[in-house]
C-alpha cells in the first residue's frame, strides 16, 4: 500500500453526502413517534425537542466525517498493535471461572427451584439484566471478560485440564466446517432475542432455568467436537458477540495476558472473513430495533391484520402472537441487513475493483459499535433500575424469605435517576456508537483504497448508513411509552 496519499478532501462531494444524510433525518423526523419498547424510557416530555436532538445527530456525524477526512490521513487503527503489560496469575484466573462457574449453578438451581415470581427470583434479572447487558458494558471497558467469565468455557477447560494431567489430553474429532462460519452464533442470538421479546413464557424462572442448562450443554458438546476455543469464537453466541464488544476495549484479555491498545483496534484485527459475520451483527441491531419498535402503530398496521391470519388458519391466540413476532423479528433483522448492503452496494461503485460481498466482509466490524450503542440505549434504563434488584435477590436468591447478606429488605430506588438524565445517556451512547463506526469505516478505507480522495468518497455511502441507523434509533428512543 502506497504511503504517498493525498489529503485533500473532495469538497464538491461532501454536500451530495451531507443532503443525503439530512434527507434522512428529516424522514425520521416525520415517523410517528409511538413505540415502547423493554427497557427503554419512552415519553414525550423530552427535555428539549425531538427534531433538534435529530439535527444535533445530523451535524456530530457529518463534522466529524468532514474532520476524519481533513485530520486522518493514514489508517492508524488498523496498524495499532496491542503492548503486553502484565500476567494474571493462573490461580487466580482458575479462581475467578470456579466463582463462575458457583454463580451458573445457583442462577441455574434458583430457576428450577425457587419462586415462579420473576422479579423475587434471581434467575430473570441474571439473565436479562447481568449477562445481557451487563457483560457487553464491562467489556467495553476491560476487554472480553467473557473469556473468564464463561461458565460452560470453564468446564471444558478443566475437564481437558483433568484428562491432560491425567496423561490423556484431549483432542477436537473433527474440523469445523468452514462454511458453517459463525452462522451457529448469529442464530444463537436471533433464539435468545425470541426468547425474550416473542416467547410468552420468557420470563418465568423454571423455564429460563431449562432452557439455560441446556444453553450450557450444546455449547460443550461444540467445544468436544470441534476444539474450545475453535467452538467458542465461532459457534458459542455469547462468546462471539462479548468478544466482538471487547474488542471495542483499550484493554485486551488473551491467554492470561493484559495487554493496552488504542480504542476500537482491536476491531479492525478480528477475522470478518468467516460467513455469517454480517448476519450476526445484522441479528444483534434488527432484534434490538424490532424490540423497540413492536408495540408502535407501524408494527401494529402490520401485526395486526398478521395474526387475524394465523387465527384464521386455526392457531390460538397465544401461539399466533408469537408467529406474528417471529416473522416480524426475521423481517426487521432482513431489513437491517438489506440496509447495510444497500450502502456496501454503493460504496462498490466507487472504484478499486472490490466486489460489493468482499467490501461487506471488510466492512462489517464497523457496525459493532453501533450494535453496542443500540443495546446501551435500548436497555440502559432497565440496568439502571433492575438492576438495583441484584442487592435483595443475593440475599433470597430463590424468593423463600431467605436474607443470606442481610440486604433481603432493599428497594428499587426509581429516583435514582430522572427520565431526563436517562435520555440524554441513550442518545450520547447512539451517536457515539455511530461516530466510532464513522472512525472505524474511515480507517479501512485507507488502507484498502488506492488514496485518501478515493478513501474519502467511498465513505459518503457509510455515512448515509450511520445516519439513517442514527435516525432509527432516535425515533426508537422518543417513542411514547409507559
Amino acid at each position: 500500500m502506497s504511503e504517498n496519499r493525498s489529503t485533500s478532501l473532495p469538497d464538491r462531494r461532501l454536500p451530495a453526502a451531507a443532503s443525503l444524510a439530512a434527507a434522512l433525518l428529516l424522514l425520521a423526523a416525520a415517523l410517528p413517534a409511538n413505540a415502547e419498547a423493554h427497557g427503554l424510557v419512552g415519553r414525550t416530555d423530552l427535555p428539549i425537542p425531538q427534531w433538534l436532538f435529530a439535527w444535533v445527530a445530523a451535524i456530530v456525524l457529518i463534522v466529524s466525517f468532514a474532520a476524519l477526512s481533513l485530520l486522518w490521513p493514514q489508517p492508524r487503527l488498523e496498524r495499532a498493535q496491542p503492548r503486553r503489560r502484565f500476567a494474571v496469575p493462573l490461580p487466580l484466573r482458575a479462581l475467578v471461572s470456579a466463582l463462575a462457574v458457583g454463580v451458573f449453578a445457583v442462577v441455574v438451581y434458583a430457576g428450577f427451584a425457587g419462586t415462579e415470581v420473576a422479579t423475587a427470583n434471581i434467575a430473570p434479572t441474571a439473565i436479562y439484566v447481568v449477562v445481557w447487558v451487563g457483560v457487553p458494558i464491562v467489556s467495553v471497558v476491560l476487554g472480553d471478560v467473557w473469556r473468564v467469565l464463561s461458565p460452560w468455557r470453564s468446564v471444558a477447560r478443566g475437564i481437558a485440564w483433568v484428562a491432560a494431567a491425567a496423561g490423556r489430553p484431549l483432542r477436537a474429532p473433527f474440523a469445523y466446517p468452514r462454511r458453517l462460519g459463525r452462522w451457529p452464533a448469529a442464530l444463537g442470538i436471533l433464539a435468545f432475542a425470541w426468547l425474550e421479546l416473542v416467547y410468552v413464557d420468557r420470563d418465568v424462572p423454571s423455564t429460563l432455568a431449562a432452557l439455560t442448562l441446556a444453553y450450557a450443554l450444546i455449547q460443550l458438546a461444540g467445544m468436544g467436537l470441534f476444539g474450545i476455543e475453535t467452538w467458542r469464537t465461532r459457534g458459542d453466541a455469547f462468546g462471539v458477540l462479548f468478544d466482538l464488544f471487547g474488542r471495542i476495549a483499550p484493554v485486551e484479555l488473551k491467554d492470561g495476558v493484559v495487554s493496552t491498545r488504542p480504542l476500537l483496534a482491536g476491531l479492525p484485527r478480528f477475522d470478518a472473513a468467516l460467513p455469517g459475520t454480517v448476519g450476526l451483527l445484522a441479528v444483534m441491531i434488527g432484534t434490538t430495533t424490532f424490540d423497540g419498535a413492536s408495540n408502535g402503530e407501524v408494527w401494529r398496521t402490520f401485526a395486526d391484520p398478521l395474526g387475524d391470519l394465523f387465527r384464521d388458519l386455526g392457531f390460538g391466540p397465544t401461539v399466533a402472537a408469537e408467529l406474528t413476532g417471529t416473522v416480524g423479528l426475521v423481517a426487521t433483522v432482513v431489513l437491517v441487513g438489506a440496509f447495510y448492503w444497500l450502502g456496501i452496494a454503493g460504496m462498490q461503485t466507487v472504484g478499486g475493483d472490490h466486489s460489493t460481498p468482499e467490501l461487506a466482509r471488510r466492512f462489517v466490524h464497523t457496525l459493532v459499535p453501533i450494535a453496542f450503542g443500540y443495546l446501551l440505549a435500548h436497555y440502559f434504563s432497565l440496568l439502571a433500575f433492575q438492576g438495583q434488584a441484584l442487592a435483595y435477590l443475593v440475599s433470597d436468591p430463590l424468593g423463600d424469605g431467605s436474607d443470606l447478606f442481610g440486604t433481603a429488605n432493599a428497594t428499587v430506588d426509581y429516583t435514582l435517576l430522572s427520565t431526563s438524565a436517562i435520555w440524554y445517556v441513550q442518545v450520547a451512547a447512539l451517536v457515539v456508537g455511530h461516530v466510532a463506526g464513522l472512525m472505524l469505516a474511515h480507517d479501512r478505507a485507507l488502507a484498502i483504497y488506492r488514496d485518501a480522495r478515493e478513501a474519502v468518497r467511498s465513505q459518503y455511502w457509510m455515512l448515509v448508513v450511520m445516519v439513517g441507523f442514527t435516525c432509527l434509533g432516535l425515533w426508537l428512543l422518543s417513542a411514547v411509552g409507559t
